[in-house]
Order: structure tokens, then C-alpha cells, then sequence
């Protein structure tokens, strides 16, 4: 979606038209889950997510002054809305040992395994690495796009993306050596 088109349906949500507002949803929905569920750990912690952020933005459309594209905005409200669940339930955690325990059947050194390994270390990350991680080798985003979203310095981000890079290698090294 160019820039004129987002300007111009973003126009038309603030007036009231929920087909514009949909438009936007539609063009920005994935990129947002898919930062959520990184940053979440879980696919349907993180859908539901996503759901509130734009729900969110919805609501505040007004006060989107566009500094930054719709979708980092989003990604801005989703980061917050899911820190703020994380901080006050430590369900999140619970259910991801879970989900862990269920799935070590595989076999040493699998696919599987190393995909386990490597949301066990994202998991281990700080809040803000993992969010940082998330969203410029998960979905792309570039170290200022991260900063703006997350509301942290540019050298911040791009300490955390180093260091969880760093991290997860290692993980994985790890895990290929067993």
C-alpha cells in the first residue's frame, strides 16, 4: 500500500467509514500478528493481540499523527498492550512450558527441536530484546522503525538486536552439537 493510500484511508476512518479502517486492517493485519506472536510466544495470545491493538488504534485513530507509517503505529499499540498483559499475568511463561513439555517427543537435533530451542532463548530474552528481536529478524522492520515502535533509542535497538542475534546462534550451535 503506497503512502497516498494509506493517507487517504486513514482520512476516511477518522470520518466514520469502517470500510477504510478494514482497508488498513487488511493491508497491515499480518505484519502485526506475525511481530505479536514473536514477541508473545504464543499463536493465539498473539492473534488476540493483534485483535486489541487494532481495536486500540480504532479508538485513538484520532491522535495518530503520522511521524511513522499505520502499521508501526500498530505495532507501537500491540507491543504495549502485550508488555502490559506479560507484566501483570504470568500465564504467558506457564503456557509456553507447557506447550514445550508436550512437543520434546521429537528427535535430538530436528527441525522441531531447533525450533523449540530457539523460542526457549527468545523466551529467556528481555521484554524489549525480544520485542527488538521480534520485529527486525522476525518481520523485517529496520532498527529505526524498531526504535520508534518501542519507543527506545536507535542504539538500544540495535544492542538488543545484536545481542539476541548473538544469543540465538548460539542456542542453535549448541543445539547442533548434541
Amino acid at each position: 500500500m503506497s503512502p497516498h493510500d494509506e493517507a487517504r484511508l486513514i482520512a476516511a476512518a477518522r470520518r466514520g467509514d469502517s470500510r477504510a479502517y478494514a482497508a488498513l486492517v487488511d493491508a497491515h493485519q499480518q505484519p502485526v500478528r506475525g511481530f505479536l506472536r514473536r514477541f508473545a510466544g504464543q499463536w493465539a495470545d498473539a492473534d488476540d493481540l493483534a485483535q486489541e491493538a487494532f481495536v486500540t488504534a480504532w479508538r485513538k485513530l484520532a491522535r495518530f499523527e503520522g511521524r511513522s507509517s499505520f502499521r508501526s503505529w500498530v505495532c507501537g499499540i500491540g507491543f504495549r498492550i502485550a508488555r502490559d498483559a506479560k507484566r501483570s499475568h504470568g500465564r504467558a511463561q506457564a503456557r509456553e512450558h507447557d506447550w514445550h513439555s508436550e512437543q520434546e517427543s521429537g528427535e535430538e537435533g530436528s527441525p522441531l527441536e531447533d525450533r523449540i530451542a530457539v523460542q526457549r532463548a527468545m523466551a529467556d530474552l528481555a521484554d524489549e530484546q525480544r520485542a527488538a528481536v521480534a520485529l527486525c529478524l522476525g518481520e523485517g522492520f529496520s532498527h529505526s522503525e524498531a526504535a520508534e515502535i518501542l519507543k527506545l533509542p536507535l542504539g538500544t535497538v540495535k544492542s538488543h538486536v545484536t545481542r539476541g542475534r548473538e544469543r540465538l546462534l548460539r542456542v542453535l550451535e549448541t543445539n547442533d552439537d548434541h
